[in-house]
């Protein structure tokens, strides 16, 4: 372990878990929550997500028109931002995926490889699939998998003293929209046919039987269970510096097409 990193106990966890937000608005709560974190303004955060409208989400360097085919999201009605974070591409619907963010100091993790980090940081969710009858584990880089198929997909970004670190698990997945929507799903499952991308990622509701927030309450409960967590909120401060972000930039065309 390096001399200077921390441990998750050594810090008192914050939970935030709101209401419906916009996409924009989720990417810019990312990093102003993570920027507060980073600037000793809030503590650890565990924030939960909730979306308002489906959308394609996707990571800070992919290439806009290699990922999303713009036809098929206006079709369906669906937003594509970009955010902070690396990763891959994320079609969310609400009720249909479980997505959270980690915003942590970046001590809890140092001297940690990226794929370190990764593991390292989902290790809670693990056990709290595993309590729900899911044997499942880390595939590195960055995904989140068990014996039936991929469950979901982890992003990360270093900024000002802190990781914010999130995952998308797919809970309910429309496979022929998702296909219609982006493009790397289609080609990697264009010699396998549709039922393949239903085997591909492999919904929790599948898997568990349960409803979505009777997942999300086990995940909430461990993580509980192994850290000190509390319930907090964003704060009309920081929802109204996050909203301005999310007007002026994560809304942008230009954002959105920063690698075209």
């Amino acid at each position: 372990m390096s001399a200077n990193r921390t441990d998750w106990n050594d810090y008192d966890w914050q939970l935030i878990h709101e209401g419906p937000q916009s996409p924009a608005l989720h990417m810019a709560l990312d990093a102003a929550i993570t920027d507060e974190g980073g600037a000793g303004l809030r503590p650890p955060t565990l924030r939960i997500w909730e979306w308002a409208e489906p959308a394609v989400v996707i990571g800070r360097f992919q290439s806009l028109k290699n990922e999303v085919d713009p036809d098929g999201a206006q079709r369906h009605g669906i937003t594509v931002v970009r955010r902070v974070s690396g990763g891959g591409a994320m079609f969310m619907e609400p009720g249909n995926s479980i997505t959270y963010s980690l915003s942590v100091p970046q001590a809890l993790v140092q001297g940690m490889s990226f794929q370190e980090s990764y593991a390292f940081l989902d290790a809670w969710v693990l056990e709290a699939l595993k309590s729900l009858g899911i044997k499942a584990w880390y595939q590195p880089l960055n995904d989140i998998a068990s014996d039936l198929g991929k469950i979901g997909g982890a992003a990360q970004a270093r900024r000002s003293g802190a990781v914010l670190h999130h995952v998308t698990m797919a809970y309910d997945i429309d496979a022929d929209k998702m296909v219609e929507v982006l493009r790397i799903g289609r080609e990697k499952l264009s010699d396998k046919g549709t039922t393949s991308a239903k085997k591909r990622v492999d919904p929790l509701r599948t898997q568990t039987g349960l409803a979505r927030a009777d997942v999300i309450q086990r995940m909430v409960d461990t993580f509980a269970g192994l850290h000190r967590l509390s319930p907090g909120q964003i704060g009309e401060a920081t929802l109204a510096r996050a909203q301005a972000q999310a007007d002026e930039k994560f809304s942008s065309a230009e954002w959105t097409a920063v690698v075209p």
